[in-house]
């Protein structure tokens, strides 16, 4: 049994990708707002206690700035897992604006995360986010031995824990025993 703190990116800025008018999966080089920055350094400085041993990140701009000052306050080296990356609310990733992945929210949640029986839709459902993260931190799990820092994105966190309303810069405790994949 591994102990996994599933860490949420700290506040995105999302104004240099919209002013550039930037879609779909361009989205994702949002950086850290000065917030978001704040709220990594507090994180960092509230999870140092726990002597994390591994630092695994998304591969997507905020969570990688996280991960960043985090690994940096705490001495760590940041590893990268596509498998921890953000729901996809459109799988060809050619959205073309911020309302167009509030319909595929809206719809997700309607659904509560998944399919409707017989019907696939564009957006990922929630148990193919479980079933990729798990993959990811069994990867990153299998050669630790102390507590593990996975910088990642609510709907991730929820796929894993259940819990909706993980805030930028917080964090949920998890733990992951890779046999079962839990």
């Amino acid at each position: 049994m591994t102990q996994i703190y599933l860490v949420r990116h700290g506040e995105p800025d999302y104004e240099p990708v919209d002013s550039r008018g930037w879609p779909g999966m361009a989205a994702d080089s949002a950086p850290l707002t000065a917030l978001g920055m704040k709220q990594a350094e507090e994180l960092a400085d509230l999870l140092g206690g726990i002597r994390a041993t591994y630092l695994v990140s998304s591969p997507f701009t905020r969570a990688l700035h996280s991960a960043a000052i985090i690994g940096h306050r705490l001495a760590l080296g940041v590893k990268v897992d596509y498998d921890l990356r953000d729901w996809l609310p459109d799988h060809t990733g050619l959205w073309r604006s911020a309302a167009d992945v509030r319909a595929a929210q809206a719809e997700f949640e309607a659904y509560d995360g998944e399919w409707p029986d017989g019907i696939q839709r564009p957006w990922e459902p929630l148990s193919r986010v479980r079933e990729r993260a798990r993959g990811g931190l069994a990867r990153h799990t299998a050669g630790t031995d102390g507590p593990v820092l996975a910088i990642t994105h609510a709907t991730v966190i929820r796929a894993l824990t259940g819990e909706r309303d993980t805030p930028h810069g917080g964090h949920e405790y998890h733990r992951f025993d890779p046999e079962i994949g839990a």
